[in-house]
């Protein structure tokens, strides 16, 4: 399996694996698709050199959430990450470079799965299903790209989003597919992963579920609200996950492949543990000698979760003490880790990293219920989820909270609950709303230790406010696929 899904991974598919191979046996068939599930998480050779950084789920968490109001930067860095807090973004950081190379090596390897497949018809259950999680990874990885490399569909469908490849044949040199083309061919894909899948292999691998679930995210960022609420309302009534409670929640991320609420993770296991430079875990995290720990949860969600200690969603925020009661700082930041990431057999760098999970379905169907004047579903929605969560039963009760709109509500809610999942900037930017980034840390341009005062609020610092229609928001295509793309054309 390693040797045959190694070959699939490390040299161009369709021409190292002949159609042959990948259709005769359903354990080949198997094993290929096994090894674009493996790209998800494997540290793969990038422009001939091999580095503990390049690994696509370290790199999709950071490019999202350090650019977010979540986690701030306590230091000034060399590490590409730098490039996320600052928004000081540039076509060479080798951080979006492999991003890019490795998501296109993912949809690659679907690609050649799908057309081998489908060169022969089949009722097998298996064969389907295996085609079916192809058809989903293709739509999850171009889902990914458009995220971070164009801009949010309710702006501006229009523009330029990424190259779609959905063929080995493509050519090398390809135009950018407008946003709304990208978003046609995601949901094609989505839907077709659902018709396909009828045999859960687990949920580490795609699903029916996983694939309503990607189909509720994807309409939910195209503004489709009764789409993303119906495929959520798919997903709730499956019977196959249900919430974790106030006492479960604290170790959904520690056994994810487990937990009732996962519906699609990345499975690792303790052999993949990356350990204090390679895991995602190793720069928000540190037991003292289990990595960098140098980027921490912001006073900023911290302001929006206080008041509610009993709230065992601070489970997943850790503040490090100092001898005498009081919270360490490093350069002036005070030190609250982050472990979604860690705590999987014990390990503080190892995870399991979720996808999908069934809170997410109620938000998104609250969101979208907000945005159709549906008050008393979208707070009820809301309500599941806080009450699962140790507060109070029915803390809204149909009603919206004085001061504030039934929309922010639920952001607010989403922003609480899914922190540090990859989701805050584009819940933000697709919804036209500014992120405030006006609190002390090293995202801040020109900061000096001397200048951090925590009972201050910055000034001088007019760019931390970033409107949704700001450049910064999405990362410039790569120079490796400028250089070697003349159709592609750059960001602004």
């Amino acid at each position: 399996m390693i040797t045959f899904s190694s070959c699939l991974k490390d040299v161009t598919p369709s021409d190292s694996i002949t159609t042959e191979v990948l259709t005769s046996t359903t354990e080949g068939l198997t094993n290929a698709v096994n090894g674009a599930y493996a790209l998800f998480k494997d540290h793969v050779e990038f422009n001939g050199t091999s580095d503990d950084n390049n690994m696509y789920l370290r790199q999709y968490f950071q490019l999202s959430d350090f650019a977010s109001d979540d986690i701030v930067c306590a230091q000034t860095t060399t590490d590409p990450l730098y490039y996320s807090f600052s928004l000081d973004h540039s076509p060479t950081q080798t951080n979006t470079r492999y991003f890019w190379y490795i998501s296109y090596k993912i949809i690659n390897d679907c690609n050649t799965v799908i057309e081998a497949v489908e060169k022969e018809s089949t009722d097998d259950a298996t064969r389907k299903q295996l085609l079916g999680e192809c058809y989903f990874l293709r739509a999850l990885a171009h889902f990914n790209l458009v995220k971070l490399f164009a801009r949010p569909y309710t702006q501006d469908k229009s523009s330029a989003g990424i190259i779609l490849r959905t063929s080995t044949s493509d050519p090398s040199e390809k135009a950018r597919s407008t946003v709304e083309e990208v978003y046609a061919q995601i949901v094609a894909d989505a839907l077709k992963a659902e018709e396909l899948m009828d045999a859960s292999r687990g949920v580490q691998y795609a699903s029916k579920e996983a694939a309503e679930a990607l189909l509720s995210r994807v309409y939910l960022y195209m503004d489709d609200n009764t789409n993303a609420a119906a495929y959520a309302t798919k997903v709730i009534n499956s019977g196959r996950f249900s919430l974790t409670t106030a006492t479960t929640f604290p170790q959904l991320f520690a056994n994810a492949a487990s937990a009732t609420e996962t519906i699609f993770c990345i499975a690792f296991t303790s052999n993949e543990d990356y350990g204090k430079f390679g895991s995602i875990a190793s720069m928000i995290y540190s037991d003292g000698n289990s990595g960098w720990g140098e980027e921490f949860a912001t006073s900023s969600l911290r302001d929006l979760m206080s008041g509610h200690e009993e709230d065992v969603r601070w489970d997943y925020i850790v503040p490090l003490e100092d001898g005498s009661g009081g919270i360490t700082k490093k350069n002036g930041i005070e030190t609250y880790y982050i472990s979604k990431f860690s705590f999987q057999d014990g390990s503080p760098t190892l995870s399991s990293p979720i996808m999908f999970r069934l809170a997410e379905m109620y938000l998104n169907r609250a969101e979208a219920e907000a945005k159709e004047g549906d008050t008393k579903a979208a707070l009820d929605d809301v309500d599941v989820i806080r009450e699962n969560r140790g507060l109070e039963s029915s803390l809204y009760n149909g009603t919206i909270p004085a001061g504030t709109t039934l929309l922010d509500v639920v952001l607010n809610e989403r922003r609480i609950e899914l922190a540090f999942e990859g989701q805050r900037i584009f819940d933000v930017y697709r919804n036209n709303k500014e992120l405030n980034r006006v609190y002390w840390g090293y995202h801040l341009p020109g900061l000096k230790e001397t200048d951090i005062d925590l009972s201050k609020t910055p000034t001088g610092y007019d760019n931390m406010i970033i409107e949704p229609t700001d450049n910064r928001i999405i990362y410039y295509i790569p120079i490796d696929e400028i250089q070697s793309n003349t159709l592609c054309t750059q960001n602004p």
